[in-house]
């Protein structure tokens, strides 16, 4: 078992238990506290590794040539830049709900997308603002654990792909072997947030967001409401010595 009884840092309070709408409303505000400095905080926190997890979420994704794929909760446009520098044919439409942090994507574009290639859009990726099966693809990277609603994230990924394309999202996980999940409480419970904070600006904001795995299901239990929500041949990987999932399922 993967239980949080296991971790040897207690996390601090958090969002469960609030209303759908108080917790929306509090990681909009939370993430566009931290937008500025987002991209900074990440690849210190991770030691810059987190950008191979990205590669590996993108090479499972295998989206045809000239495809267009969607990134869910694209924040600064991690997924969206590396889906673009694997393949220039690609168009991604990145959609996010937190403006500041479009904005980030927005002002990274010049740099990274020289074919024009990415579009950001607003939007709730519980009520996404697209036709049935208009992607090829979609990706989704260390979010899931801040929506709302899991499964209906998911239903809405999988109404929006194409028959026989594949959701790729990547987050973080409890580690199953003893030892890695007992340093790895460590380091998410108590070197983050003070990390975070003095980085990426808000001790608060790299409070919850360790915090936030602590409701969030194992991996198994993510790849089960893959299947709920309609996904079929889930499967998911472990990356980071155990601590990082990809999870892949065909709509």
């Amino acid at each position: 078992m993967e239980g949080g009884s296991e971790w040897i840092i207690p996390p601090p309070p958090n969002t469960h238990g609030r209303s759908t709408m108080d917790k929306a409303l509090y990681v909009r505000e939370m993430f566009a506290a931290i937008a500025p400095r987002y991209d900074r905080a990440n690849r210190l926190l991770t030691a810059g590794i987190d950008e191979a997890w990205r590669k590996r979420a993108v090479a499972e994704l295998a989206a045809p040539k000239g495809g267009h794929v969607v990134d869910l909760c694209c924040g600064t446009g991690d997924l969206v830049f590396h889906l673009l520098r694997t393949d220039p044919s690609l168009t991604v439409t990145g959609v996010d709900f937190t403006v500041p942090m479009l904005d980030g994507a927005r002002a990274r574009a010049p740099r990274e997308d020289a074919g024009g290639r990415a579009t950001f859009v607003e939007g709730d990726v519980t009520q996404l603002p697209f036709a049935d099966a208009t992607f090829d693809g979609a990706t989704m990277g260390f979010s899931m654990r801040n929506v709302v609603d899991i499964v209906a994230t998911l239903k809405e990924a999988r109404r929006v792909l194409k028959p026989g394309t594949r959701f790729v999202n990547l987050d973080v996980t409890k580690p199953p072997n003893p030892l890695v999940r007992r340093a790895f409480g460590v380091y998410f419970y108590g070197l983050v947030p003070l990390i975070g904070g003095l980085v990426g600006g808000s001790k608060r904001a790299y409070t919850y967001l360790p915090n936030s795995l602590t409701n969030f299901p194992d991996a198994d239990g993510l790849a089960e409401r893959f299947r709920i929500a309609g996904f079929r041949d889930v499967r998911y990987l472990r990356l980071g010595a155990g601590a990082i999932a990809a999870h892949v399922g065909f709509a």
